[in-house]
């Protein structure tokens, strides 16, 4: 470039910074959405070709800015995507190690802990913070050390929208791989998410987990108890991933514990501890009271019918913990048909699998009903009375007790 030109090139540099040193928050938002119009995508050398090299100044100033008025969200939108037009570009190393050194991160993951901004400029605070990941170990470290775990994974819990926790979603992800010092910190921060309320961030966290899992190898003990309380969900997208984990979890040192919950849960409490509900209908409270039980019961029955068939392994395990008495129990609960047939396609590999158990069932359940229950189990449930559903309720079927015997025989 000519003496001339750079000098006309460093003037009307000059200038720009003049007028956004001078301008009121209309002006600079203006010329926020011109630098966006004009260089999204461009490259670290064209953004200094841009500024005449002193591209720097434009973002010191930028992040001077975030850093006094993020919290009444001044256009921060276009803030954050104009430093991210700097943070993305090719070969910018320079820009990025300038954001980081100004406090950047902490900047970031304190607007994630805005309650009154919007989930739009936390998603944009989230991808900033995931092009900083991006860049390597020492970058994911320097996050995680700031708190970011707990700040990204509150920020999934809290957001109301599909974007913004899709966006924390995969910053977790990122950060757990190729991130040895922090992994098992971002792997329990997941655990932690499994009792949020939102069912898109449930199942969200669930998707992670199944990645993060292999990558920490242990499984935490903490992970049992709100992973199976998440086959209390209405939403089946949550009861899959719910019930994909559980079965890819039989490898681990949880293993145990899963079974004998999935195995308790066919058989609820009787005391479930309805709330009061004044201005409702009570048989409708009793029923809202009932129904995540009962959705529980059905879906742990569906991971037992899997694993059994999967493993006979699993299946003796499964024996041992009286799963017999359980899903006949199951079976006769004419409060949810779901729960019936579940248990019912459960009890018949069983059946099938061990002549032990054919004879205890066929015993608890008398001739015609085990003939039924033999020609389709599929749609048993829809054919039962009462009288036959009570008698299921309350067998005695102890098979655990046989096999410790034929153990000892043997």
């Amino acid at each position: 470039m000519s003496s001339s030109k750079e000098q006309a090139s460093i003037s009307q540099v000059m200038c720009f910074l003049h007028e956004w040193d001078q301008g009121s928050k209309t002006v600079r938002c203006r010329m926020l959405s011109d630098f966006l119009a004009k260089n999204t995508g461009k490259t670290c050398p064209e953004l200094e070709l841009e500024f005449a090299q002193v591209a720097s100044l434009f973002l010191a100033r930028l992040t001077a800015w975030i850093r006094l008025t993020y919290i009444f969200g001044t256009c921060l939108g276009l803030q954050l995507r104009a430093v991210g037009v700097f943070l993305s570009a090719n070969s910018s190393h320079l820009y990025m190690m300038e954001f980081l050194e100004v406090g950047g991160v902490l900047t970031l993951l304190e607007i994630l802990a805005q309650d009154e901004l919007k989930d739009g400029d936390k998603t944009e605070a989230l991808h900033l913070l995931q092009i900083i990941a991006n860049a390597g170990q020492k970058y994911k470290e320097l996050i995680c050390e700031s708190y970011g775990v707990k700040a990204v994974a509150e920020c999934l819990a809290k957001s109301e929208t599909e974007e913004t926790q899709e966006t924390a979603a995969a910053l977790l992800e990122s950060l757990a791989h190729g991130n040895p010092k922090y992994q098992n910190q971002v792997y329990k921060g997941l655990i932690a998410l499994l009792t949020c309320t939102s069912p898109r961030a449930q199942q969200l966290v669930l998707q992670i987990l199944r990645i993060v899992q292999p990558i920490v190898k242990t499984a935490h003990h903490s992970i049992v108890e709100p992973l199976l309380n998440l086959l209390r969900s209405q939403h089946l997208e949550v009861q899959y991933e719910a019930i994909e984990l559980i079965t890819e979890l039989m490898q681990s040192d949880v293993r145990p514990a899963l079974l004998r919950g999935l195995v308790v849960f066919l058989k609820p409490a009787k005391d479930r501890n309805p709330k009061h509900k004044i201005l409702e209908d009570p048989e409708v409270a009793k029923m809202t009271d009932s129904l995540p039980i009962l959705l529980q019961q059905a879906a742990s029955a569906k991971p037992i019918r899997i694993l059994a068939q999967r493993s006979e392994e699993i299946s003796k395990e499964l024996l041992s913990l009286r799963v017999i008495h359980h899903l006949l129990y199951a079976m006769g609960n004419q409060e949810h048909a779901d729960a019936q047939r579940q248990a019912s396609l459960a009890l018949e590999h069983f059946v099938r699998m061990y002549p032990v158990v054919e004879e205890h069932v066929r015993r608890a359940m008398g001739t015609r009903l085990f003939e039924s229950f033999m020609y389709n189990a599929d749609v048993l449930h829809l054919n039962m009375d009462d009288i036959q559903a009570d008698i299921l309720r309350s067998n005695k079927v102890n098979i655990s007790c046989v096999l410790e015997e034929e153990t000892s025989d043997s």
